[in-house]
């Protein structure tokens, strides 16, 4: 059965960035290749056809280890939807990582990783980082030509403001359908940023007010890279919030990784959480994020949210 593949319509993501071994340039051995066959087909079992990932990732590897299972397993292409990421340069002896959007890097980066992936197209790429030197009309071009080339079927960005965002677009012609941003429980300044306007907390809070309402008016699905905060609020007892997670869990007949996701799919905005474990019971514990609704009401929502930012509202 082939996956839906408008991105928008996914209601989780597998993040690939564990996949193939160490962040070095070493090689990828056969039991990396089995690391990852193992997580997709964990994946896949949950409800999951959606695999995000980066020309970065690992050195490229995580890519690398991806097409190999590719390659090896009839069918598999179609019944998925691969997203992945350009713009960042890793650092190199001694030069400094930085970032590139020239629009030469664009085409060369998305080549290199459909030779990784072993596939002839993206479904979808995202620009990684915003750059400071980038010339809109340069990117524009770029994607312009992956599009009419048929090498990338849909566009987005991570890590950009609304304002960015509406900067880019002015000038490109395919539309921007993504944003990926880090959201969780533990990463809330997309959601307070709303609250504190007009508050003395305002300044301390860097996040630019007014883009996921920007997003949600344009079409652009919200992204969230981190959902799960690396097990904070799942895999320890210790803490009130941690308590809440498990308790509510319990009530709700489902996992604590699902009730933190649900909080995150809960959001009117329209939040995908992006899902990086490659541990098969934690992806396995996720997939009441995607076969049920999030049974959480009004009140549980603001416990969660308070709760874990341990002060009152303003």
């Amino acid at each position: 059965m082939a996956a839906e593949t408008d991105i928008r319509a996914h209601k989780l993501i597998h993040g690939c960035m564990g996949l193939g071994g160490g962040w070095d340039t070493k090689p990828y051995t056969p039991e990396d290749v089995q690391h990852a066959e193992t997580a997709i087909e964990t994946a896949l079992a949950a409800g999951i056809t959606a695999f995000d990932h980066a020309d970065i990732y690992r050195y490229g590897k995580s890519e690398a280890v991806f097409g190999e299972v590719l390659a090896r397993s009839s069918g598999l292409r179609e019944r998925i939807v691969l997203q992945s990421k350009c713009g960042i340069r890793l650092p190199d002896g001694d030069r400094p990582g930085y970032y590139d959007l020239r629009g030469a890097g664009i085409l060369r980066r998305v080549e290199e990783s459909l030779v990784r992936l072993r596939t002839d197209v993206l479904d979808v790429l995202l620009l990684h980082r915003p750059d400071p030197l980038a010339d809109p009309v340069e990117i524009a071009e770029a994607l312009a030509a992956l599009h009419a080339q048929g090498l990338v079927r849909r566009f987005g960005v991570s890590n950009m403001s609304g304002p960015q965002i509406a900067s880019l677009q002015a000038h490109v012609d395919v539309p921007l359908v993504v944003n990926q941003l880090e959201m969780s429980l533990a990463q809330r300044d997309w959601l307070e940023a709303g609250v504190l306007f007009n508050t003395p907390d305002a300044t301390r809070n860097g996040f630019a007010t007014g883009t996921l309402e920007w997003c949600a008016a344009n079409g652009i699905r919200l992204q969230a890279w981190s959902p799960l905060a690396r097990g904070r609020f799942t895999t320890r007892t210790d803490t009130r919030v941690n308590r809440l997670v498990a308790g509510l869990a319990r009530r709700k007949g489902t996992t604590p990784e699902t009730i933190v996701l649900w909080w995150l799919q809960r959001h009117p905005a329209g939040i995908t959480p992006v899902v990086g474990t490659t541990r098969p019971e934690r992806i396995s514990a996720c997939e009441d994020a995607v076969f049920r609704e999030p049974d959480l009401t009004h009140e549980e929502w603001y416990d969660l949210w308070i709760t874990a930012r341990g002060a009152p509202l303003p």
